[in-house]
């Protein structure tokens, strides 16, 4: 029997298709992503948490999910737009078909929406609140739902997929030398003479960021996203990242503080949410964005040396250029699709950090020379040759 399902945008739209899925009624921002495959590692990654994602792919579930593919330990979207759910499942490293795993987890997924059409509203009018409804609510009550509810502006979502509590990476991943997916020769890790103590905060990271930072030469100490500096400097590391992560980073004062004070004694490396908070923490601000960057074919360049990279990117916050100046950063790198500010260093501190997502989970691995650059850094910081 067909299940049915209905998506209710605050503009008033109404949308319906068939369900798949869990049977669950939840609200979020719709948001598009335009990477072609990798839907796994995005649906697991935490950054999409309060977010209804469309996947501007005609065909999402034809490979299945696998155990070994996870960003996190279970999918943090509030729902899932596609196209065409497969309706097989093909790849020998499958474990279990898309809908079922994502009804092992109470998120509502839809089907058969016009993907392109619905993109394009998004780019049009900017992303949007929403009810995804798979219980048979009427359109009149999911609309109601979706306009009520909160949205992600002031949101601190931060606190809702952080760890509980401080644990080091390398003893929970196992042997960290031999970070490879079964059958192939990916993240293969690099061999470093000396292993540098680094700080993590964990702001809603993906595993494979933390896998390229062992692969990288670094123990990781992963530390939750409320910790203060002072437990930081009593850990004392040889430096500090700081993750990706969901939400409006202005709300995360927190975590503005402790960068804040972090940044005058360690070498610094940030992504996404790490990148915005590096931007508060230096008295610069934040933007929301009309409809954000996600998906694995972002083109960045790098204005110092003049090069582009093609980087995953999930974000719908941005950087206000003319601020940064004036805080003592420069902008490194610019997204050539609508100039925004990619990336940052500070002028007179080894801090440094980048809007993207530079461990190809999923995505290029254009950018993978940012860890080793962070390790470079921290050497240099530590007097090595």
């Amino acid at each position: 029997m067909t299940r049915h399902a209905v998506l209710a945008l605050e503009d008033g739209t109404i949308l319906r298709g068939k369900a798949f899925g869990a049977e669950a009624t939840l609200c979020g921002e719709v948001v598009f992503n335009t990477s072609m495959t990798g839907y796994q590692e995005i649906l697991t990654d935490p950054s999409y948490y309060g977010q209804i994602v469309t996947m501007t792919a005609p065909q999402i579930g034809n490979y299945g999910v696998n155990e070994e593919d996870l960003e996190s330990a279970r999918p943090h979207v509030a729902g899932f737009i596609v196209r065409e759910l497969s309706p097989i499942v093909s790849n020998w490293r499958a474990t279990t078909d898309l809908s079922s795993w994502l009804k092992k987890y109470g998120i509502p997924g839809i089907e058969g929406l016009d993907t392109r059409s619905l993109t394009k509203k998004l780019r049009s009018a900017g992303v949007m609140k929403a009810c995804l409804s798979t219980e048979g609510l009427s359109d009149e009550e999911a609309l109601k739902r979706a306009r009520g509810w909160t949205g992600t502006v002031g949101a601190d979502f931060v606190k809702e997929v952080t760890c509980k509590a401080a644990y080091n990476f390398n003893a929970t991943a196992g042997d960290c030398e031999t970070f490879t997916v079964p059958g192939t020769n990916l993240n293969k890790p690099k061999n470093r003479p000396v292993r540098y103590r680094i700080a993590a905060y964990d702001f809603g990271a993906k595993t494979s960021i933390f896998r390229r930072l062992v692969a990288s030469g670094f123990d990781v100490q992963v530390f939750p996203a409320t910790t203060p500096a002072s437990v930081i400097r009593a850990y004392n590391p040889d430096g500090v990242f700081l993750s990706n992560g969901p939400g409006d980073p202005a709300a995360l004062k927190y975590a503005h503080e402790a960068v804040k004070d972090l940044i005058e004694t360690y070498p610094v490396f940030g992504i996404c949410l790490g990148h915005q908070i590096i931007t508060h923490a230096i008295g610069a601000t934040t933007y929301k964005l009309k409809f954000g960057h996600r998906g694995g074919n972002q083109p960045v360049k790098n204005t110092e040396e003049d090069r582009v990279s093609i980087t995953a990117q999930n974000h719908g916050f941005a950087s206000k250029a003319d601020e940064l100046d004036r805080c003592g950063a420069i902008v490194t790198e610019v997204n050539m699709n609508d100039n925004t500010v990619s990336g940052l260093r500070l002028k007179d501190k080894p801090v440094f950090s980048v809007q993207y997502h530079p461990e190809a989970g999923p995505g290029p691995n254009d950018a993978d020379v940012l860890f080793d650059r962070f390790y470079a850094l921290v050497a240099k910081s530590k007097g090595a040759k």
